[in-house]
């Protein structure tokens, strides 16, 4: 899918009910390897002109009154890939950070990690405390980076977690406080670029209301006109939670 014309995009932002904008989006930023054979390049360039559409949209969000964005970086799954390709992306998340920290502090950006962090190289860690700790008192959009994340094993890491607090028995909000999300709200609109139709073991728990917008556009050409689109969808939408 093309970007959308500038006349059309700015009409559509225009068109924007600001009481209606979701408070939390949630992105599976699919189509980096697509994008890249496309183009006859290696998939890591796809990875890296990724880095720019995330730039974009985080920006995007935050002039639009999103409160939280949730981005999946990089899955439990992935460490599946080439050993190569890991840790290229291991790599770049690091360069990520430090590149944009100053951007995201000018734009009160703070910065949360959801997914088993304690399992990523200690460089890795270091990266996202000292991003964290220069972001923490900014009180603008939350980007949280699903990173070694996965919904299944966030799910165990909660029941576990309950239990070794000696819970006998548990309820939705029991486990909804202990997830990697915790203190976020659900996310309103949850959208995945390239047009797959998957969820990819991405927020199971709190996507169970969510509305869902899947776009043709692949992640590395996904702009803010892109974020205004699905949103303007999303107010289209009538949302019952199970009512009628």
């Amino acid at each position: 899918m093309s970007k959308p014309a500038a006349g059309h995009a700015a009409t559509a932002e225009a068109g924007l009910d600001p009481k209606r904008i979701p408070r939390h989006v949630a992105i599976i930023m699919d189509g980096n390897g697509r994008w890249a054979k496309a183009r006859g390049l290696p998939r890591t360039a796809g990875h890296q002109a990724g880095v720019d559409s995330i730039r974009d949209v985080v920006r995007a969000a935050s002039d639009l009154g999103v409160e939280a964005v949730t981005l999946y970086a990089f899955s439990t799954e992935n460490w599946l890939r080439s050993k190569a390709e890991v840790e290229f992306l291991m790599g770049l998340v690091s360069w990520g950070l430090r590149r944009e920290t100053a951007e995201l502090d000018k734009n009160r950006v703070r910065l949360m990690v959801s997914g088993r962090v304690e399992a990523l190289s200690a460089s890795v860690r270091r990266e996202f405390e000292r991003t964290k700790s220069r972001l923490a008192d900014n009180d603008g959009l939350v980007l949280n980076l699903a990173f070694n994340y996965g919904a299944r094993a966030e799910i165990v890491d909660a029941v576990n977690a309950l239990i070794r607090e000696g819970a006998k028995s548990v309820t939705e909000e029991d486990i909804s406080r202990h997830l990697y999300t915790a203190g976020l709200p659900d996310p309103d609109l949850l959208i995945r670029t390239s047009g797959e139709m998957r969820i990819s073991n991405f927020l199971l728990w709190q996507i169970a209301y969510s509305e869902i917008y899947v776009t043709s556009t692949l992640w590395p050409e996904f702009r803010r006109a892109h974020l205004v689109e699905a949103i303007a969808d999303y107010q289209k939408r009538e949302r019952r939670f199970g009512g009628v």
